[in-house]
């Protein structure tokens, strides 16, 4: 493990790094997943919002403690591999890989204005953040602070106006699809909490990261949790009964109106890139890891850099391709936010159930309360499930044949 520890010069701090979570976890979902979640429990779906906000706790905390103890650009590759080996590391590598290219997708098809408008908007955005993060990783943090303060400021208004007018409404019947119905709202809603173990994957490159990147987990958990609460009241008063499938941009309308949605198409613009921002640079470093490790083919490793080159020209071509099947009404946003939450789900699985292994008194505690809380969610997954075991098979393969290479070297694992 200490091999793999990063040698580079630290760039991130707590400002920096606390960005990079908020931008992280409040993503482009936030346009869309917050509807979904009434549509499945109604206001019930307030419980699951509650629920997860719980979970989000004790998984920040294994994840900060993960990063701390294992500073090394595999992240959740390498924690894994810690706790049960080579194999399940490759597996999980390419649960997580495979989350962020299909959640991509999902990205594209909430910009809207028709075919034409949402392949090239998309194809814009996809491209600067490419260009950003082959620039390295102080450029793309700056551009993620900037990006982030923009998104908090813009929820906080809309917020602020519409729960004032409309949170009080459309709160009965509490829960009109049973009580069950809030489980499948909550593996729905778990997209919203995703994104602490993106940053872990950046541990390496904080300042001093055994204070920083805690101070940096603490901050963004405090600004999310606030945004949250607001966020689901707010959603279920103003939206509950509408069919609208951005329920944001009818919470910035209560307060003003039809300049109010347009605005959010830019809010859009800034979730979008944000999101992908932060994934981009955390799982291009993550696929070199996996592939110098041989769980993804070797020409994806490439030379040392602060955000490695071959992984961005594999997401380009994967988000066109992408983004092709989106216009062509192949795809859909719906099944992508599911499918994208099953594997993200079954990563949390496996690498908190490796943490209970790895690490040692309160923070292995704290551990398998989350373990055991994320299982309950995926248990919601139905027959999403599919899509993490598809990507087991395929990354079980990958290993076998680079067991099996005659150019191995001795030692190598």
């Amino acid at each position: 493990m200490s091999a793999e520890v990063t040698t580079r010069s630290a760039q991130l701090g707590v400002i920096r790094g606390a960005a990079l979570y908020v931008g992280a976890l409040l993503g482009p979902g936030l346009l869309l997943v917050p509807a979904l979640g009434v549509q499945a429990a109604g206001p019930a779906s307030i419980i699951a919002w509650a629920g997860l906000l719980v979970l989000s706790a004790p998984l920040a905390i294994t994840f900060a403690a993960l990063g701390v103890r294992y500073p090394v650009s595999g992240g959740v590759s390498a924690y894994v591999r810690a706790g049960f080996g080579d194999a399940a590391a490759a597996v999980t590598g390419g649960w997580f890989v495979a989350a962020v290219i299909i959640g991509g997708y999902y990205v594209a098809d909430l910009t809207g204005g028709g075919p034409t408008i949402a392949v090239g908007a998309a194809i814009a955005m996809f491209a600067i953040v490419l260009l950003t993060n082959a620039l390295g990783l102080r450029l793309s943090s700056a551009f993620q602070l900037g990006l982030s303060s923009v998104l908090v400021a813009v929820m906080a208004v809309a917020i602020g106006v519409a729960l004032p007018v409309k949170g009080g409404d459309n709160w009965t019947p509490f829960a009109p699809h049973g009580w069950l119905a809030i489980g499948t709202a909550a593996n729905i809603l778990v997209w919203l909490f995703v994104g602490w173990e993106a940053v872990a994957q950046l541990a390496g490159d904080f300042r001093n990261p055994s204070v920083n990147l805690p101070r940096a987990m603490a901050a963004a958990f405090a600004v999310v949790t606030v945004l949250y609460i607001s966020l689901a009241v707010a959603t279920i008063g103003v939206t509950g009964n509408s069919t609208s499938r951005v329920p944001l941009a009818d919470l910035i309308s209560v307060g003003f109106g039809r300049a109010g949605r347009d605005a959010t198409a830019v809010l859009a613009v800034a979730l979008t890139m944000g999101t992908m921002n932060v994934y981009i640079g955390g799982t291009a470093k993550l696929v070199k890891s996996l592939a110098d490790q041989g769980a993804l083919p070797r020409w994806l490793g490439g030379a040392e850099r602060s955000v490695p080159l071959p992984p961005l020209v594999l997401f380009g071509a994967t988000g066109i391709l992408g983004l092709g099947a989106l216009a062509a009404g192949w795809l859909n946003a719906t099944d992508l936010v599911r499918a994208t939450s099953s594997l993200f789900v079954a990563v949390y699985v496996l690498t908190i159930a490796s943490a209970v292994r790895i690490l040692r008194g309160r923070d292995r505690a704290i551990a398998a309360s989350a373990v055991v809380m994320v299982a309950i969610i995926a248990a919601f997954s139905g027959w999403y499930a599919l899509v993490p075991l598809v990507v087991v098979g395929l990354s079980l393969v990958q290993w076998y044949l680079h067991r099996r290479s005659p150019a191995r070297g001795v030692g190598s694992s």
